[in-house]
């Protein structure tokens, strides 16, 4: 009876040791496999064009993308600041819809960088501009992919980019035709409207997608006929990034669309007060500023010192670049290092001079 016991606690032991060492082995092919995954982090760069659109990204994969390029008169600018990344090309350029102050610099851009896909919306415009972008498409020989709601353009590796609207076929306003995309990089995710008003933002909740997003690109340069109520509370995002001209004669951002955004805590970004604004995801937190590749012109460092980044725990600021950043869920902004000793904060010995 002890022989048969001692064998069967011998076997007891050998199962738990094969156990141990298979879930050992099959978190150690976990960690790898992220780590190929992740070969760098998502940067999203809201460049300021003045009263327009255009946002640069930089895929963890080493993919770049390009929504938007701002009206006609930023276009040179827009190619200088790409070759600053050190762009050759362009794999993902998406025009949102056919308004100057969107689609504008593109010409410029689709001239100078190689690319790859191309995504528009089933709408046109008698305008030069327009007629000017399709020409430099056709030079590169490029074919145009129409958007529609529910396309992937990419999933791959931990990053899922996909189009959520347009939904419909004909629209009064030629904003609704705008594409929205969102971009999600593990727990990160960044949803982009163009100038997409409310019939696109109630056929995105009616098609029940997914609109949940960290960062939140306010639709229209923050007019008050998009980010309705009920499509920010679906959204709840932690940023709102505006981009808009100083003194725009729209009067954007307007103040019912600034006052729901501060309603829901939003911390709101505005391109007209901070310049270009760069986000960089390492796919779980999401830092303002944190890297901005290539060298900095005088006006881009002007940029990130505009804005403080305080700690709502210990009520100490710090620059944007500060290697002792708190954690993005006790982060707050500040426009400026009197609003952040007025509101009660310190600054931080190591990076406030």
């Amino acid at each position: 009876m002890k022989k048969i016991s001692n064998i069967k606690f011998i076997l007891i032991v050998a199962i738990l040791a094969a156990l141990i060492l298979s879930a050992c082995q099959y978190d150690l092919e976990d960690a790898i496999n992220d780590n190929l995954e992740q070969k760098g982090d998502l940067i999203v760069h809201f460049i300021d064009v003045g009263q327009g659109d255009s946002i640069f990204i930089q895929l963890p994969n080493g993919e770049t993308s390009l929504i938007d390029g701002g009206t006609r008169a930023s276009g040179e600018n827009i190619v200088k600041y790409l070759k600053e990344q050190n762009v050759e090309k362009i794999d993902y350029l998406i025009a949102t819809h056919p308004h100057e102050d969107h689609i504008g610099g593109l010409p410029k851009v689709v001239k100078n960088f190689e690319i790859g896909k191309i995504y528009m919306p089933d709408a046109t415009a008698n305008t030069n501009i327009f007629q000017e972008l399709l020409k430099e498409i056709k030079n590169k020989d490029k074919k145009v992919s129409i958007a529609k709601g529910g396309d992937i353009i990419l999933n791959d590796s931990g990053v899922k980019y996909e189009i959520l609207a347009p939904n419909g076929e004909k629209y009064g306003e030629t904003n609704d035709y705008s594409v929205v995309t969102k971009l999600t990089y593990k727990g990160n995710s960044f949803l982009f409207t163009g100038d997409a008003e409310k019939t696109s933002e109630n056929e995105m909740m009616d098609k029940g997608y997914n609109l949940k997003s960290d960062v939140l690109k306010i639709g229209h340069h923050g007019g008050s006929t998009s980010t309705s109520n009920e499509f920010l509370l679906k959204v709840s995002p932690k940023y709102g990034v505006i981009s808009l001209g100083k003194d725009n004669t729209y009067g954007h951002p307007h103040k019912e669309t600034i006052a729901r955004l501060n309603e829901q805590n939003v911390t709101v970004l505005r391109t007209d007060e901070l310049g270009t604004i760069v986000m960089n995801s390492d796919g779980k937190n999401i830092n303002v500023n944190k890297e901005i590749k290539g060298e900095n012109t005088e006006s881009e460092t002007q940029n990130i010192k505009k804005y403080y980044i305080g700690n709502i725990n210990t009520k100490v600021y710090h620059s944007p670049d500060c290697n002792y950043l708190p954690k993005e869920e006790n982060q707050i902004i500040l426009k400026s290092k009197k609003e952040a000793e007025d509101k009660g904060f310190r600054p931080h010995d190591k990076c406030i001079k």
